[in-house]
């Protein structure tokens, strides 16, 4: 099948941290493959996603007015 290379990676062992700081995910064999900032940027009115990670943590603070740099989850919570 075509699609082989997607169920061995979706039949992995797997573990995603949404962390307030920082979100982590882990493969079983891998260890950790992803350790990004909780951030995402977004452009008011479209709300579209410009940036997440550490390239949206770098916007914070730094952005125009059309754009906002959030970090999305407070105290543990999805934040509106």
């Amino acid at each position: 099948m075509a699609f082989n290379f997607l169920f061995g990676w979706f039949s992995s062992d797997i573990g995603i941290d949404l962390g307030t700081a920082n979100s982590l995910v882990y493969l079983k064999g891998k260890g950790i493959v992803l350790d990004e900032p909780s951030v995402v940027a977004v452009e008011k009115g479209t709300n579209n996603v410009l940036a997440v990670g550490l390239e949206a943590k770098r916007m914070v603070g730094r952005t125009p007015g059309n754009i906002v740099a959030i970090r999305p989850l407070k105290d543990g919570v999805i934040a509106d």
